[in-house]
């Protein structure tokens, strides 16, 4: 009886190494999902969304659904999302794989999680995230960002800061203080959703295998609420 059920459970085994990758990369596209969903909301209302010219100057976006903040003896916060930087001719490139964790959150008194979007005004802020991980507040200068209409007019005058941050919970969208964050690349899902050694800058060079299509939409949500700039 050994004799036969040694084959069979090897057999098994093999058949079932295919399937981890498989679900892993079901968990990154439904992450990407989340995010471009997340942009999709928040940007549809212009009254209350990051400023049109904020965001269609920006060298990059990034978006965090869901960072949890953790509390009881141990305070932290932690979220997964996607970035992704404008390219020489002024479209969006793939998105890279993200993760946020540690440092201070200015949540809402009794929030426990919230959608938290970046907006990179330089390149320098996304080269240190892909050389490494990046402390907001410390490696770049971080403000709560403006948010809508009314705040379009200040923006050339008063933004002076190289990366502006929001979150929203309970309805609310609006800056948010981050300092102390820290940024870095999951270079595990960049793995699993575009292939095995695949580096951040290839994904925003563009040279990759085509991702999947959740993930592109979150890089045609981007392209849908950027004004070309003159």
């Amino acid at each position: 009886m050994t004799r036969f059920l040694a084959p069979m459970l090897a057999a098994l085994a093999l058949a079932l190494v295919p399937a981890a990758p498989a679900l892993a990369g079901e968990k990154e596209e439904a992450r990407a999902a989340d995010a471009a969903r997340v942009l999709g909301e928040i940007m549809r209302i212009p009254e209350t969304a990051v400023p049109e010219k904020l965001f269609s100057e920006a060298h990059a976006i990034a978006v965090i659904p869901d960072v949890v903040k953790a509390g009881l003896v141990i305070g932290g916060r932690g979220g997964k999302g996607l970035i992704s930087v404008r390219s020489p001719d002024g479209t969006w490139s793939n998105p890279s794989f993200i993760k946020l964790g540690g440092g201070s959150i200015g949540f809402q008194a009794g929030v426990q999680s919230a959608d938290v979007i970046l907006v990179f005004r330089s390149e320098r802020g996304v080269q240190n995230i892909v050389n490494g991980k990046f402390t907001l507040g410390a490696d770049a200068s971080v403000a709560a960002g403006p948010v809508g209409r009314s705040a379009q007019a200040s923006t050339d005058e008063q933004l002076k800061a190289e990366i502006y941050s929001y979150s929203r919970a309970r309805g609310l969208f609006a800056g948010v203080a981050l300092d102390g964050t820290v940024l870095r690349m999951d270079h595990t899902a960049n793995q699993r959703v575009y292939g095995r050694n695949t580096t951040p800058r290839q994904i925003f060079e563009g040279r990759t295998a085509a991702p999947p299509a959740s993930v592109v939409d979150f890089r045609d949500r981007l392209e849908e609420n950027t004004v070309p700039q003159d």
